[in-house]
Formats: C-alpha cells, sequence, structure tokens
C-alpha cells in the first residue's frame, strides 16, 4: 500500500510559477530582501507553500495580497496560473497602481510615433538645408 506524498513547493518557486515575477531568481531575491512576507514577517525562498496560506508580495511597480487556493510547481500559462491563488489585495492599493502605471514609462516607444522614417529624414533635411 502507498502512502500519499504531500506535494512540496517553495514559495520562490511558487511566485514564480503563477507569474508574479518573471524569473525565478527574482522571486528568490524579493523573499530575501523581506518584499514577501506572512503575516507581517518575512519570509525566507525556501518556505514552504500550503493551501490557505495568505502572503503580501511588493514587486517593482505592484502590491499584492494573494491567498493560495492551490499549489503549482510548474510555470504554467497565464489563465491556469490564476485559478491557483486568489487576490485579496486592498481597493485602495489598486487604485494607486492604477495611477502609477499612468505614469510608468516602459521603454517602449509607442507606435508610429518615434526614430522617422529614411524619407522623413529626407524631408527634414531638403526643409532644413533651405533655411541656411
Amino acid at each position: 500500500m502507498k502512502t500519499e506524498a504531500k506535494e512540496k513547493v517553495r514559495i520562490d518557486k511558487y511566485l514564480w510559477s503563477i507569474r508574479l515575477f518573471k524569473t525565478r531568481s527574482e522571486a528568490a531575491a524579493a523573499c530575501e530582501s523581506g518584499k514577501v512576507r506572512v503575516a507581517g514577517t518575512p519570509v525566507k525562498a525556501a518556505r514552504t507553500v500550503n493551501v490557505g496560506d495568505e502572503f503580501e508580495i511588493r514587486a517593482e511597480a505592484r502590491k499584492w495580497v494573494i491567498r493560495v487556493t492551490a499549489l503549482l510547481s510548474n510555470r504554467v500559462a497565464y489563465p491556469e496560473a490564476i485559478k491557483h491563488y486568489t487576490d485579496h489585495t486592498p481597493q485602495e492599493e489598486l487604485d494607486l497602481n492604477k495611477f502609477q502605471a499612468a505614469s510608468f514609462h516602459t521603454g517602449k516607444r509607442p507606435s508610429k510615433i518615434g526614430r522617422p522614417t529614411k524619407k522623413q529624414r529626407r524631408d527634414l533635411e531638403d526643409f532644413t538645408d533651405g533655411e541656411e
């Protein structure tokens, strides 16, 4: 008769697998720097996650309060990942994040705006050469 082994998942691996962090090393670094907390106490990356745990996570641009609903040890697509936790982030925090997102620069240029095309550069050169 086999005994069922309870699945153990580290917090850094769990946060990576539910797509709160892009890499597992980013998740581990957040744990080590005190940005992941349980009941106000910072946790280490090796802490085991249990169903029902509630974590407070601070990332670069956002703060989450999540409750674990199911364990997940492998990274999956976003629609599947969101089934493994519930977001309990306060509404004030979500509103603040929307405000910050509007002023946050991603580094990507808006479409159709930016460097001029070769034709536009020639037209600009013709325009500026005529003034001298």
